[in-house]
């Protein structure tokens, strides 16, 4: 079945000008004991995120794996920038503490703090994706970073990379890219591509020769995409 990133998506993802409140999902009867501030910006020129997935775990889950193939979960956020069944599947495994939603997309150049509060006991790690929505399959990606010894006030700086996820052919195409330049195609089930996950190759654009590409020169990112500032308030 295909599916198309939703136009209320895309006015989140321009409209961006405030910091609004993350969806937090604390599981279990565990006690609250740390609260974090979770900084993300968008260091792109012209490749909107969509809303982010935060994860907050124990060092036994990995929401990807570098060379592995992609869950279909994050082959949903990876073409259709779709966060939720991601998220529900992380909420699921037991070593997940909490897990959290931006409220909205991320344009380049703008920020989204998340709150999160996480049980006692937890030996953490953060991971947290978006897709760049004017990619076939890019996502950028933290990937289960150790934060467990800030002590309150603390704050780490961490940098997060694109990937691909390896699910579709980066074609380029108006039909394929589900960013409101093209208004193509986001998820689809069927898997065209390597089927294992990598560091993006990046964007060719019509400008620099792929004649059949939607996108243009300023669609083009490099790494780092994203900073992450992460810090200890309690």
């Amino acid at each position: 079945m295909k599916a198309k990133i939703g136009t209320l998506l895309f006015a989140a993802v321009l409209g961006v000008g405030i910091l609004l409140p993350a969806c937090n999902s604390n599981h279990g009867d565990k006690t609250t004991g740390r609260d974090f501030a979770i900084s993300v910006t968008n260091l792109s020129a012209n490749q909107a995120f969509s809303p982010l997935a935060v994860i907050l775990h124990g060092p036994s889950y990995q929401v990807m794996t570098e060379g592995k193939v992609a869950s279909q979960a994050l082959e949903m956020l990876a073409e259709g920038g779709d966060n939720g069944p991601l998220l529900a599947a992380a909420a699921g495994d037991q070593a997940v503490s909490l897990t959290a939603s931006g409220a909205a997309g991320l344009a380049p150049g703008a920020t989204d703090t998340l709150s999160l509060k996480a049980p006692v006991g937890s030996n953490l790690r953060l991971s947290a994706l978006a897709m760049l929505i004017h990619t076939n399959d890019g996502f950028m990606a933290l990937n289960g970073v150790d934060i467990a010894q800030l002590a309150v006030g603390e704050e780490l700086s961490l940098y997060a990379r694109v990937f691909d996820a390896g699910t579709e052919a980066n074609s380029e195409l108006m039909t394929e890219i589900p960013g409101p330049i093209a208004g193509g195609e986001g998820f689809n089930a069927a898997r065209n591509d390597r089927d294992f996950i990598t560091i993006h190759p990046g964007i060719i654009s019509h400008d620099d020769g792929l004649a059949t590409s939607v996108l243009d020169v300023s669609h083009r990112f490099d790494n780092p995409v994203a900073r992450i500032i992460v810090r200890r308030t309690r």
